[in-house]
C-alpha cells in the first residue's frame, strides 16, 4: 500500500519538462544546421592545428573552474556542446580523479618547474576533495619544485587548496573570508498552514531532521544537538589542516566576529592587509607585480607577455592516460555520486538498477577482483538503495572484496549501500550516518475547499481512491507509520549483521544522526580514516592482487553515442563564445530544473526515504 507522488513534485516536474522539451526543441532547429557547418570546419581545421606545447621551465596553471565532482554530470550530446564549448567553465564540473593524476604528471614532468593555483573560479565540492588534492601537492613539492597561489579572493574552501602552496599571494584589494560552518535551513509549517497544505509525516529517529522544515518553524533543539557535533568536528580538522599548512594553531582562524572586528580596526578597514597581519598570505600584490614575480621565477613566454605556462585543461588533455588495450587483473572502482533514485539513471546520478547493473558488471568481469565502492551521496530511496546493496553482497559471494570509500559524505542511504562492504573507509570530514528513515505525504484537501474545490466518491474500502485532494484515511497513515517503523528496524538489522554489533548499540547511535567521518570510526561505523589511495591498497589486500590495473566501471557508450560525442566534442571549441556563454535564461532554467530534480529525489514507491537532509555543507 502506497500514497500517489507528491502533487506538488508532479507539477513542478511537468512544467519544467515542457519549458525543456521547446527550449531543446528550438536550439535543435537552430543549431543542428550551425553544428553541421561547423563539423565541416573542424574537419578542414584539424589538418593545421597545431598541438599544444610546453616550453621547459613552464609553470603548471592549476585554474580549476566549475565544482569539483567524483563523476561528471551526464550531458545530451547537444548540450554538451552548448555547456562545454570553453574546457574551462565556472558553471561545469571537473573530475577530481583527473586532477589529481594531472598533479601526479606534472611532478615527474621535466618541462615544469612550478605549480600556480589560481581558483578564483572554482567551487569545493567538499572539503574533503580539497583535502585530496592538497595531499597530492604535498607530495609535488617532494619534486624540489615550488606552489604558488594567487588569488583576488579566497573564501574558506579556496583558502584550504591554496594554504597547500609555499607562498600565498593575494592581490591589494582582495580579501580572505574564514568564517566557519553554518546550517540555517527554510521552514515552512506557518506557511503550509497559511496556504492549508496538510503535510502527514512519518518517521523513525530523534534526529533524522529531514522532515523538520514542513513539520516546524525552527531546528528542533535535537537536530542543533547534532548539527552542532559533526560541524564542530569537520571544522576543527580544517583548522587543523590550514594550520599545519601555515605553520600557524588552529586558533588562529577560529575567529568569532569580534576577533574579526578588531583584526580589522588593527589593519585600517583594509581586508587584505588583515590577511597579511594574520599570516594567512604571505604577500600582497597587484596583477602586475606578480606577473613580474613569475617573470622573475620561469621566465616569459615566447608569445604575449605572460609567464611560461601551459594552463591545466590543456595540460590535463597531454596527459591523459591512455586506456588500456589488454585488460589485466585489477580493481574496479564503481562512483555512487548523488541522491540514491529509482531505475536508471545517468552519470552524476545513483540510479538504482543503473549502478547495481555496474556493480554486477564487475561480478561477471572475470579480470576484475575487487571492488572499490566509491560513495558521495546523501541517499534517497530506501528501495533503490537495496537494491545497490544487494550487487554488494552478491560481488561478495562471487569471492570479489568491496571495499568502501567515502568521499564527502555517506549518509543515510549513502550509508545503506555501504554498511555492507568487507572494509569501509571515511575522511576525517566524511559526514556519514543518519541511519533513520522518513516518509511524507502532502495533502491539499484544505487549500482546494478554499478556492470551492471539492473531492467526493464511493470506494469499496476506506483506503481506495487515496488522494492528495483528499483527507488520508487513519488507517493509511497507521499503515505508513508501520512500513516506516519497520524499514527502521531492518536499517539497523542490516548495520548490526554487517558491522558486528548489536540492535542497541546500533540504536544509540542511530536515530538519524548524522556523524564525522572522526566520530564514525569511533563508533563503530568505519574501519578506518583513509583516502580512495587507502581503500584501493586494502581492496588489493583483500584479493590477494600484488599488481593490478585500476578501472573505472562505467555504463558503456553506444558507437553512435561515442562518435556524436567526440564530433561534438571537438566542433564545440569552434563554436563562438556568444553560442557558448549561458545566457541569463538558461541560467534560470538551471534554476528551476535544480527545484524539479529536487522534488524527483523523492520516488520511492513506498514513499520511504533514507534522505540527509543536512548533509550540504
Amino acid at each position: 500500500m502506497s500514497a500517489k507522488p507528491l502533487t506538488t513534485k508532479n507539477t513542478l516536474i511537468l512544467i519544467w519538462n515542457v519549458i525543456n522539451f521547446v527550449r531543446k526543441l528550438i536550439l535543435n532547429i537552430i543549431f543542428f544546421p550551425i553544428l553541421f557547418i561547423v563539423v565541416v570546419a573542424v574537419i578542414a581545421a584539424s589538418a593545421t592545428d597545431k598541438e599544444v606545447q610546453i616550453e621547459d621551465g613552464s609553470a603548471l596553471l592549476l585554474n580549476l573552474a566549475g565544482k569539483i565532482v567524483e563523476q561528471k554530470t551526464e550531458l545530451a550530446p547537444l548540450d554538451a556542446v552548448m555547456n562545454q564549448g570553453n574546457d574551462r567553465d565556472e558553471n561545469g564540473e571537473i573530475l577530481l580523479a583527473e586532477i589529481l593524476d594531472t598533479i601526479d604528471s606534472a611532478a615527474q614532468d621535466s618541462r615544469i618547474k612550478a605549480l600556480v593555483i589560481d581558483a578564483g573560479d572554482m567551487q569545493s565540492g567538499g572539503l574533503t576533495k580539497l583535502e585530496a588534492i592538497g595531499r597530492h601537492i604535498i607530495e609535488f613539492k617532494k619534486s624540489g619544485k615550488p606552489v604558488i597561489a594567487m588569488g583576488a579572493f579566497y573564501d574558506q574552501y579556496r583558502y584550504l587548496l591554496a594554504s597547500y602552496a609555499d607562498t600565498i599571494y593575494l592581490d591589494k584589494q582582495g580579501q580572505t573570508l574564514i568564517e566557519g560552518l553554518g546550517n540555517y535551513p527554510t521552514y515552512y509549517k506557518s506557511a503550509l498552514e497559511k496556504l492549508k497544505v496538510n503535510t502527514h509525516v512519518f518517521r523513525v529517529g530523534t534526529y533524522k531532521s529531514a522532515v523538520e522544515p514542513y513539520i516546524r518553524d525552527d531546528m528542533s533543539e535535537a537536530a542543533k544537538e547534532a548539527n552542532r557535533k559533526w560541524m564542530n568536528d569537520v571544522w576543527q580538522v580544517f583548522t587543523a589542516t590550514v594550520a599545519q599548512n601555515r605553520g600557524l594553531e588552529p586558533r588562529d582562524f577560529q575567529l568569532q566576529g569580534a576577533d574579526y572586528i578588531t583584526a580589522l580596526k588593527n589593519s585600517q578597514g583594509d581586508a587584505a592587509q588583515m590577511a597579511l597581519n594574520l599570516k594567512w598570505v604571505d604577500k600582497l600584490v597587484t596583477e602586475e607585480e606578480f606577473r613580474q614575480e613569475m617573470l622573475a621565477l620561469v621566465g616569459k613566454a615566447k608569445k604575449g607577455h605572460s609567464f611560461k605556462h601551459i594552463d591545466y585543461y590543456d595540460y590535463a588533455n597531454l596527459v591523459a592516460p591512455t586506456p588500456s588495450i589488454v585488460p589485466t587483473e585489477g580493481i574496479g572502482i564503481v562512483v555512487a555520486k548523488g541522491n540514491i533514485l529509482n531505475g536508471d539513471q545517468p552519470a552524476g546520478t545513483i540510479g538504482g538498477r543503473s549502478t547495481a547493473n555496474l556493480l554486477k558488471k564487475a561480478r561477471f568481469d572475470d579480470k576484475i577482483k575487487a571492488v572499490v565502492l566509491r560513495v558521495d551521496s546523501p541517499g534517497g530511496s530506501a528501495f533503490a538503495s537495496e537494491q545497490i546493496r544487494q550487487q554488494v553482497l552478491a560481488l561478495q559471494a562471487a569471492g570479489k572484496p568491496v571495499v568502501v570509500s567515502m568521499s564527502s559524505l555517506a549518509a543515510s542511504g549513502g550509508y545503506w549501500i555501504s554498511a555492507s562492504a568487507d572494509y569501509i573507509y571515511a575522511n576525517p570530514a566524511t559526514i556519514t550516518g543518519s541511519i533513520g528513515i522518513f516518509g511524507m505525504v502532502t495533502t491539499f484537501e484544505d487549500s482546494l475547499a478554499a478556492l470551492g474545490i471539492h473531492s467526493d466518491g464511493v470506494a469499496t474500502s476506506d483506503i481506495a481512491g487515496v488522494s492528495v485532494t483528499r483527507a488520508l484515511p487513519e488507517s493509511f497513515k497507521a499503515a505508513i507509520q508501520m512500513h516506516i517503523e519497520r524499514g527502521y528496524h531492518n536499517f539497523i538489522s542490516m548495520v548490526a549483521e554487517s558491522r558486528h554489533m548489536t540492535l542497541e548499540q546500533v540504536d544509540s547511535i542511530a536515530q538519524g544522526r548524522v556523524w564525522s567521518g572522526i566520530e564514525a570510526k569511533k563508533l563503530g561505523l568505519v574501519d578506518e580514516l583513509g583516502d580512495l589511495d587507502a581503500a584501493i591498497g586494502k581492496a588489493a589486500e583483500l584479493a590477494k592482487l600484488t599488481s593490478y590495473d585500476l578501472r573505472v566501471i562505467e555504463k558503456e557508450l553506444s558507437p553512435e553515442q561515442k562518435m556524436l560525442q567526440a564530433v561534438l566534442g571537438s566542433a564545440a571549441a569552434y563554436l563562438p563564445q556568444t553560442t557558448i556563454k549561458m545566457s541569463t535564461t538558461e541560467k534560470l532554467m538551471q534554476q528551476l530544473n535544480k527545484v524539479a530534480e529536487d522534488f524527483a529525489a523523492f520516488d520511492d514507491p513506498k514513499n520511504v526515504y533514507l534522505y540527509c537532509e543536512a548533509c550540504s555543507i
